[in-house]
């Protein structure tokens, strides 16, 4: 265990923009709440406050969870890749340390510590702009952003969904691993081509679309698969603020669908071929020491 925890150490030592991103967008944040225009329409009701609230504490949310997901892509692409190209492979397997343990070290970096890490982030900036906008704003607004029930569903959000999509998303962690631990050259290209290639081959050939269908599947299945019914109007709250109309969530709690995720097959079966490609790296990692 505390090998597992050095490697991951390691990760952040030499992949500094782990921290370095979010703390930018943190601090981009910040500044904008400090010298953006925050005064809105003035909110007459609790409901108002609790729509907006929860809108802007969202959004704030969302523009790290998107960076995140496009930085732990790159990560887990590079991360065998970039070992070879620097040599520094030759050096980590002259150590006692297992070439498993550094493989699932790097995956657990790519689909926990990340997130982790801008979750945190996402939070410590969101609780400055809110006192920022609370001091400044002269309305209703900078009250709105102080809702504890708001919070505590936004975290529960946050960390649902770190879980969940580090299972849902294992498939295509498991191959971009393995892309990193084989490819000399171009990753991005080789994680494209060959489920591309499989694709086209099934069309022309057989006149089929099972490769499309996994792909889309297991793309999109998420969101359907991990929460409840979106589209059942009871689960959403509508509000009309200066004369625009807001939906938005009745409770997280009601979107959130553990039980349904867990006994859903495709989360099972999608778990088995994260892992047949994740034992393909180790293999890979195991064989290949330079480019």
């Amino acid at each position: 265990m505390n090998n597992y925890s050095w490697l991951v150490r390691r990760e952040f030592w030499e992949n500094r923009a782990i921290w370095i991103v979010p703390a930018v967008i943190g601090a981009a944040l910040t500044l904008a709440a400090l010298f953006g225009r925050v005064d809105i329409a003035e909110l007459t009701s609790p409901e108002q406050n609790r729509v907006v609230g929860g809108m802007v504490l969202f959004a704030f949310g969302v523009a790290f969870f998107v960076v995140m997901n496009i930085y732990s892509t790159w990560y887990l692409l590079d991360c065998l890749y970039a070992d070879r190209k620097d040599r520094s492979v030759l050096f980590w397997k002259s150590l006692p340390i297992s070439d498993t343990a550094t493989v699932l070290a790097k995956l657990f970096t790519g689909l926990i510590a990340i997130p982790l890490v801008y979750f945190v982030a996402a939070d410590i900036s969101t609780l400055l702009m809110a006192f920022i906008v609370s001091v400044r704003a002269r309305s209703t607004f900078g009250g709105a952003l102080w809702q504890p029930d708001l919070w505590l569903q936004l975290q529960a959000l946050w960390l649902y969904l770190i879980v969940t999509m580090a299972i849902w998303y294992l498939p295509f962690a498991g191959w971009l691993v393995l892309v990193s631990a084989w490819a000399k050259r171009a990753v991005m290209l080789w994680s494209v081509l060959p489920p591309l290639a499989l694709y086209l081959l099934e069309r022309w050939f057989f006149g089929t679309h099972v490769t499309g269908t996994a792909l889309r599947d297991r793309a999109l299945g998420y969101i359907p698969t991990a929460f409840q019914d979106i589209t059942d109007r009871t689960a959403w709250v509508t509000t009309v603020i200066d004369r625009d109309t807001i939906t938005t969530p009745g409770s997280i709690w009601r979107l959130l669908d553990p039980l349904g995720f867990f006994s859903n097959p495709a989360t099972w079966l999608g778990l088995v071929v994260g892992v047949v490609f994740i034992l393909g790296a180790i293999q890979l990692r195991l064989r290949r020491t330079d480019l």
